[in-house]
């Protein structure tokens, strides 16, 4: 039983190391995607500027009035035990002040058994993370430039060891209403551990990311294009189960190509029926395609879709992303209209 969980955490933070440049930094968590309608549409997208207060989490300067009094909350089960939600919640003060944000994002890692170095079992311990944002987006007079800033507070308990942190995200978004084609660009997690786990200092997530979206005009659909990670260029590594061996028993690692390497930069997704009460999304993430593959075997790995439903002023969200044969996640929202 130990060993099962154990191995669970190891893909739960392997799947997240994948979306970070091979875990070189705390809060992996903080990289989750916020909701199931941006799960489904690849993760990380930053463009959605309309009702949804799920989006302000991962960019700030989408926090707009629509945006008011609306509640969400959302839930998924990952590997074994380990389970993940997030809430949101915005209020417009008035039209001048705009629109205040706030929203938490925890993971839960289950129970596991301690044992000591003789293997003699010491008790039971959990981990759990959580994170608590507050955000606000300033309009520039006359524009449709919108900048904003998330302000993070973080706690992290893993078995006897506790870290806090602090974080902020600065966004900006540009909305092109003559050709519905919105542009953004974020920096997220820009901050520091107030306190470590053990004595070291960790480097936090810090992450880079732009996207661009459009509406079609004749076709009911949005189409997104995200490029991740871009404070770094080089973010392929060698898998080595695809080294080439030689007939002296050596082996040559893998050679990722410029093109392959460009390509795990970027996500794509796409709405069907935006804006309605019933809609469809698809998405495509090239580097959990190319890293989370099983060599030689089709695994679907990066493809994921969900579903977007609204009963009234309750709005109910699914998505299903595929990681490898044996971890894929359902993320649920609910997301309620208060006025």
């Amino acid at each position: 039983m130990f060993k099962n969980r154990y191995l669970y955490l190891l893909l739960f933070y392997t799947a997240l190391s994948f979306s970070q440049i091979g875990g070189k930094s705390t809060y992996q968590f903080l990289n989750l995607v916020t909701s199931p309608r941006q799960a489904a549409l690849g993760g990380k997208i930053i463009t959605l500027h309309d009702y949804d207060v799920n989006q302000a989490i991962f960019n700030p300067a989408t926090i707009n009035p629509e945006m008011d009094n609306h509640l969400s909350a959302n839930y998924g089960s990952y590997y074994g035990e380990v389970s993940y939600g997030t809430a949101a919640y915005a209020y417009t003060w008035d039209r001048h002040v705009q629109t205040f944000h706030v929203g938490v994002s925890y993971v839960d890692y289950g129970t596991f058994e301690g044992r000591n170095e003789n293997g003699l079992i010491t008790g039971d311990f959990t981990g759990s993370e959580i994170a608590i944002s507050g955000g606000y987006a300033y309009n520039v007079p006359y524009t449709d430039l919108y900048f904003g800033a998330n302000a993070k507070f973080i706690s992290s308990t893993l078995e006897s060891y506790n870290s806090f942190g602090a974080a902020v995200d600065i966004g900006a978004l540009y909305v092109d209403k003559d050709n519905d084609i919105n542009y953004a660009v974020v920096l997220r997690n820009a901050g520091m551990q107030i306190t470590t786990y053990a004595g070291m200092q960790e480097k936090l997530p810090l992450e880079i990311i732009a996207g661009i979206s459009q509406e079609m005009e004749n076709v009911p659909l949005r189409w997104h294009l995200t490029l991740e990670n871009l404070q770094q260029w080089n973010i392929a590594f060698s898998n080595p189960n695809r080294a080439e061996q030689g007939i002296d028993g050596g082996s040559t690692e893998e050679k990722v190509s410029f093109f392959n390497n460009a390509l795990r930069h970027v996500i794509v997704g796409a709405e069907f029926l935006p804006g309605k009460s019933f809609n469809i999304r698809v998405g495509y993430n090239f580097r959990r395609s190319e890293e989370l593959r099983i060599v030689d075997k089709r695994s679907f790995s990066g493809i994921s879709a969900g579903v977007g439903i609204r009963f009234g002023k309750l709005r109910f969200d699914y998505s299903y992303s595929r990681y490898t044969l044996a971890a894929n996640t359902s993320l649920f929202g609910l997301m309620i209209n208060l006025q």
